[in-house]
């Protein structure tokens, strides 16, 4: 079955990509949540117009990503939780508290678009996430775990 993606899905491809996936996944999973639509001829011909219209919009967003990428590349950010003895942190880091540490630090990056490369973090230290801003631009930053 072939589909036109509405959003960005990861590992199987970025917003207004066609695709080929399995028929059950794409009738009872992508097209009822909204991630997708049918290809057919019309929808087909609709999106190619739509993709017409948005290249030079596209081209700006991309440009946008990359200035963000490169301040992101020369910042550390620094990230406060309370530690038990011995260096060890109650709970663990995640990606809500990098993105509210980026958001104070002037980068506005959503959650969602985070991936922190260790498993768990759960002792004090110096960690890289990656932030996938754009199709093909994914930088990766250091994040700097300390006590309160």
């Amino acid at each position: 079955m072939e589909i036109i993606l509405k959003k960005n899905i990861d590992k199987l491809g970025y917003k207004d990509e066609t695709v080929t996936v399995k028929n059950g996944y794409g009738r009872n999973f992508l097209i009822p949540q909204g991630y997708a639509i049918l290809a057919t001829p019309s929808n087909k011909k609709s999106h190619a117009e739509t993709l017409k219209q948005r290249a030079h919009k596209e081209t700006k967003i991309l440009a946008e990503a990359e200035a963000v990428a490169a301040k992101l590349a020369d910042v550390t950010i620094k990230i406060a939780t309370k530690v038990g003895e011995n260096g060890k942190i109650f709970g663990s880091v995640n990606t809500v508290q990098i993105a509210e540490a980026l958001r104070a630090q002037g980068f506005d990056i959503d959650r969602k678009s985070i991936k922190i490369k260790e498993e768990q973090i759960k002792e004090i230290g110096t960690y890289e996430a990656e932030a996938n801003l754009h199709k093909g631009v994914r930088p990766t930053f250091k994040f700097e775990v300390v006590g309160e």
